[in-house]
Order: C-alpha cells, then sequence, then structure tokens
C-alpha cells in the first residue's frame, strides 16, 4: 500500500468513526515525532499495539479485500497464563462496503463481533476439524447476544447495527458489510496479531508499505522501525 492512500483512509476513517459519536482517544492523533519525542511513556501503546492499523492482506487491492482497525486497549499473554490481571482488549473497525475481511481463525482469542452501525454485517462461518482445518460439514452454532443460532458450515450470519456475535478460538470466520460501509466493534480477550491470526488462504496479516509521503500518523506495524529502532532512521515532522 502507499503511505499516502493510507493517510487518506486514517483521514476518512477518523471522520466515519465520529459520525457516530465514536472518539479515539488523544495519542490516534500524535504525530511521528512526538511518538518519538515521548517514547518513555508510551511503553504501554508500543508492547500492546494500540493504535492505527490499516491492511490490504497483501493483495493490492483495500476496497475489495482489506480492512481498518484501531486497537483501542490490549492486555498482556502472560497475564493470561496467570488468569488474572488485564485479560481483554477492543478494536473499532471499518469493513467497507463488500470490502472482505478474509476467512480465518484464532488458536487463544475470544471475541465478540459488533455491529455499531451503518450497514449489515455479514460472516461466513465455518467450525474447525479436530485438525483445526475447515470443518465442510459440521453445523456452526454461535451466540448472538446471548441468543444460540445454529447454521450450516459455511452458513451467512447477518448483522443489523446493534447485533453482535461471539466467536470462540478455532470457528473459522469472513466477514464483510452489505448496503453500507460498517462500523465494527470488538471486544476481546488478549489480541496478538502477530502470532494469533491462522488464514485459509496465504493472505499478509500487516501489508507492505510504499513510502511516497510522510506519515500521517503512525501504524502498529510502523512501531519497530520508526520507535523501537528510531535512532537509526529520520521520522516525520509535526
Amino acid at each position: 500500500m502507499r503511505r499516502s492512500d493510507i493517510n487518506t483512509i486514517i483521514r476518512q476513517s477518523d471522520d466515519f468513526i465520529r459520525s457516530f459519536g465514536f472518539l479515539l482517544p488523544p495519542f490516534a492523533y500524535w504525530r511521528p515525532k512526538e511518538m518519538q519525542a515521548r517514547l518513555s511513556e508510551i511503553e504501554g501503546i508500543v508492547s500492546g499495539r494500540l493504535g492505527w492499523d490499516i491492511t490490504d492482506y497483501g493483495g493490492g487491492d483495500f476496497d475489495k479485500l482489506g480492512l481498518f482497525l484501531f486497537t483501542v486497549r490490549n492486555g498482556d499473554t502472560a497475564d493470561l497464563a496467570r488468569g488474572c490481571g488485564m485479560l481483554y482488549a477492543e478494536k473499532i473497525m471499518i469493513s467497507r462496503r463488500d470490502q472482505i475481511s478474509p476467512m480465518h481463525r484464532h488458536v487463544i482469542k475470544a471475541e465478540d463481533i459488533i455491529n455499531r452501525g451503518g450497514g449489515t454485517l455479514a460472516l461466513e462461518l465455518f467450525a474447525s476439524d479436530p485438525d483445526g482445518n475447515i470443518d465442510q460439514e459440521a453445523e456452526v452454532l454461535v451466540a448472538t447476544d446471548g441468543i444460540w443460532r445454529r447454521l450450516p458450515a459455511g452458513g451467512t450470519l447477518l448483522l443489523q447495527p446493534g447485533e453482535s456475535v461471539t466467536l470462540r478460538p478455532g470457528m473459522w470466520h469472513a466477514f464483510w458489510a452489505e448496503g453500507k460501509d460498517t462500523l465494527i466493534g470488538e471486544v476481546s480477550t488478549v489480541n496478538d496479531d502477530l502470532t494469533d491470526n491462522i488464514f485459509r488462504d496465504p493472505v499478509s496479516r500487516f501489508s507492505t508499505i510504499e513510502e511516497d509521503e510522510e506519515p500521517l500518523h503512525l501504524l502498529v506495524s510502523d512501531y519497530p522501525a520508526w520507535l523501537e529502532n528510531a535512532s537509526g532512521r529520520g521520522v516525520a515532522g509535526s
């Protein structure tokens, strides 16, 4: 993805989020130089990978295959092992009309996916077989706002604004918005996008970036190069 396109998506997405009365935290608007200057204060942001996340899954066509995400809060996987502490995470996401987020599952993370407004959120769902692969025959059982729903393998669940679904670890799912761009909430156990996404097809969770202009704000995938290794490169001005 070109950095100029990412910057445009950030601006458009912020406007879309605000149109629903949802406000991002102050650090969302820090420029790269400010994040570097405050590096001693933001260990929780960097280690938790809080912030902007835009991906085309390596496909090169964001409008068809892609997702906008902003991680608002995220706990520590070590807390999961201890069974206490900050065991949760929260994201706000945008699925554009007919934009696919590809089929995948999580090993550890359980999540509530919430249609916060806009169009209809469609999810294609499969159970896992004993080896963790897609079970092409097994019925899918999921809870939508605490109500159990049964779907055939590969069935499509439609969520209207205000509705949600609970996806347990191992539940295969792809999703997209129908009718209108859709604001999506995600409340989950601790999130690790580096290791806990198993995709059906060969895709890249994080996009390669063509640096055709300076970043408006850093993506979480920028943190290693721009913050953790900041002494080795210049950072955009404020």
